[in-house]
């Protein structure tokens, strides 16, 4: 989920595979921070909207690279929300920068490790240790391919190979593009909205795995679904996954609430409902 969470390396089936420790992950923190995350996008977001569910549902029961663009520092919370929502019984793993990682190590209990961007034994490491993560069962790896904070219009994606590198190493996993961005409709606080791309596995995975563009094309053509769907304003497109602020607040609130009541109607805080 971190800038740093794809490096363009060499690799493939060839290579031998090196055993690298995990990070030793603990079930009380992760669970703390699963909760800290909701509790955290409920105050800041309206609503959570996730489209196509499906393809999430689809996915889970397999180990999962999960790759996603990375538009914002609220990727991550975010992230974690989906964690808790589609994939709570998985070990989940990601890249962070070393530095960073250095200074909070906290964050290895939660299962991220630590890379250098721009250095070729690190990018093997993240390769290999992605590997091992990725030939176990409930293990998910995020990563955001981007390798730095990116606006969701950007064209072309420029995702490097590691996607397709890992998936040459782990026939057995599945693929899940996921598509992200943040926009204001009707309320003060801003939507936060997901969609998850088609599922990639078995012997598509094999034959695409070869193929770096197809993942970033694959990734493109989600984010451009989701920008559609952002600029339609059209909520039934999304499954509401969580609910937070609502209202403008403050005095016309008030008096929203008030005319509500002297027509005998429910009061509803959202703005475009009253």
């Amino acid at each position: 989920m971190d800038r740093s969470g794809l490096i363009s390396s060499s690799g493939g089936k060839g290579k031998r595979t090196v055993h690298h420790e995990l990070p030793a992950i603990s079930p009380f923190i992760v669970r703390w921070f699963l909760s800290y995350a909701r509790n955290y996008a409920r105050r800041n977001f309206h609503t959570l909207r996730v489209a196509e569910e499906q393809n999430a549902l689809a996915a889970a029961g397999h180990p999962l690279l999960i790759y996603m663009n990375h538009p914002s520092w609220w990727d991550p919370i975010v992230s974690a929300v989906l964690c808790s929502e589609y994939f709570r019984h998985y070990r989940h793993y990601s890249p962070i920068d070393a530095e960073a990682l250095e200074k909070y190590k906290f964050f290895a209990r939660m299962g991220f490790f630590g890379v250098a961007r721009n250095d070729t034994r690190s990018a093997r490491r993240l390769l290999e240790l992605g590997s091992q993560i990725l030939s176990q069962e409930q293990s998910a790896l995020w990563i955001t391919p981007q390798s730095r904070f990116a606006d969701v219009r950007e064209r072309p994606l420029r995702i490097g190979t590691a996607v397709a590198h890992l998936a040459q190493r782990s026939p057995h996993c599945v693929v899940l593009p996921l598509a992200v961005e943040y926009a204001f409709w009707e309320e003060k606080t801003p939507e936060a909205l997901v969609r998850f791309g088609r599922p990639i596995a078995g012997a598509e995975l094999q034959v695409t795995a070869s193929t770096p563009g197809f993942f970033e094309a694959a990734l493109a053509d989600t984010m451009n679904a989701l920008a559609e769907d952002s600029i339609g304003r059209n909520a039934s497109r999304f499954r509401a996954v969580l609910s937070g602020k609502a209202g403008v607040g403050g005095v016309y609130d008030v008096w929203r609430r008030l005319k509500a009541n002297l027509r005998g109607e429910r009061f509803q805080a959202e703005h475009g409902a009253n």
